[in-house]
């Protein structure tokens, strides 16, 4: 199988996988101590105080976004201010649409970042907003946003402050009591390299309880989540449980191998490599190297008539490398992403492989076409 350089799933260690072989009931003790630790050990990743609670929720990290969304944000006359600088903040207000809670749009389009500025504008502007919503790594472009200075932002004007650190969180410093951050969402199959299944949301433990009621959805419902959780340790309806165990060996690596700082500063050497190496080719980065995160890497598409994506794609992955299409809305581009258990060597072999797929498809022009 290919080395995967996307923004998850991607690479988990041999014995992550190996973790899975066995299988476990939901309702053994065993079983319960795991789901025990993993919440204790991403509170303490996410340098939570006493006053926060872990919330694990089954499904892909867009059922937590969709879970946080409906229990915390508000309905009525208020209304949450979602900062979108690409597809997945466009989701959050897509969510809220739908379920039919107030918002409004800060839109950035998808590679600028957003400002604390910005957001100090838009909350002066409608008093009626109470909370604001942002992405912490917009891997639709891999823009790194700049959640510290907008929690500031946030706080100074006394609102409820809700982080997306999907991408981010595991390798991007992120201290929720130091940013004021009431609720950060995040899932398994990101930078603690473990496998997909499940999302967690972690939560001011008052926000928690005063959401009691105000789901829209029984089973995104994190306060009732909550409350099985801490009565026997349980999920309400039936848990991943190969990927929670899968998660656990994960998270333990994470912490031998020294938690975010190290985690963050391998994937930030995977991206130096990777960036100099396609730039070397003569591809063109979508970011300035001061905007682009170690999360994954937006290049633009070659002018060169005998570029064809798919080619491309299907020529690195029978080399064993899969890569991302782009997902920009006026630039054509494909994304190389650098977390997981990679490391430079990969990123060296990707690099080979794009040199002998280019020859092998006669590209030698690689200026980026024009938007």
């Amino acid at each position: 199988m290919p080395y995967l350089l996307t923004p998850g799933p991607l690479t988990t260690s041999r014995t992550v996988k190996l973790a899975m072989l066995a299988d476990w009931g939901s309702r053994d003790i065993e079983f319960r101590q795991v789901v025990k630790d993993i919440r204790k050990g991403l509170l303490k990743a996410a340098s939570c105080g006493a006053d926060y609670e872990c919330v694990i929720m089954q499904g892909s990290g867009t059922f937590a976004i969709e879970a946080a969304l409906g229990c915390f944000c508000p309905s009525g006359e208020a209304k949450t201010l979602v900062v979108a600088n690409g597809a997945y903040g466009d989701r959050a207000a897509k969510i809220l649409e739908r379920i039919g809670r107030p918002v409004v749009k800060i839109d950035k389009g998808d590679s600028a970042a957003p400002t604390a500025e910005d957001v100090t504008s838009a909350l002066e502007a409608d008093e009626a907003i109470s909370h604001v919503w942002v992405i912490h790594c917009e891997t639709t472009s891999g823009i790194v946003n700049p959640i510290h200075d907008i929690g500031r932002a946030v706080k100074a004007k006394g609102k409820t402050y809700l982080v997306d650190a999907m991408s981010s969180f595991g390798a991007l410093p992120l201290d929720m009591e130091a940013s004021q951050i009431d609720v950060m969402v995040s899932s398994s199959n990101k930078c603690i390299e473990g496998v997909p299944g499940f999302s967690y949301v972690l939560v001011k433990r008052d926000l928690l309880e005063a959401s009691k009621g105000k789901c829209h959805s029984v089973v995104l419902d994190l306060y009732e989540q909550w409350k099985g959780l801490e009565a026997n340790g349980q999920f309400r309806f039936t848990p991943p449980t190969h990927a929670l165990v899968a998660f656990h060996q994960a998270l333990k690596e994470f912490e031998q191998q020294g938690g975010v700082a190290a985690r963050g500063a391998r994937y930030a050497r995977n991206a130096q490599v990777l960036i100099k190496g396609m730039r070397d080719m003569g591809f063109s980065t979508l970011l300035n190297d001061n905007e682009a995160g170690p999360i994954i890497q937006t290049f633009l598409t070659p002018r060169d008539p005998n570029f064809d994506f798919e080619h491309f794609y299907e020529a690195l992955r029978a080399r064993g490398f899969a890569i991302y299409p782009g997902k920009l809305t006026k630039r054509p581009s494909f994304r190389i992403g650098s977390i997981g258990q990679v490391d430079e060597k990969v990123i060296q072999g990707v690099l080979a492989a794009i040199r002998e797929t280019l020859a092998e498809m006669n590209v030698t022009d690689l200026t980026p076409l024009e938007a």
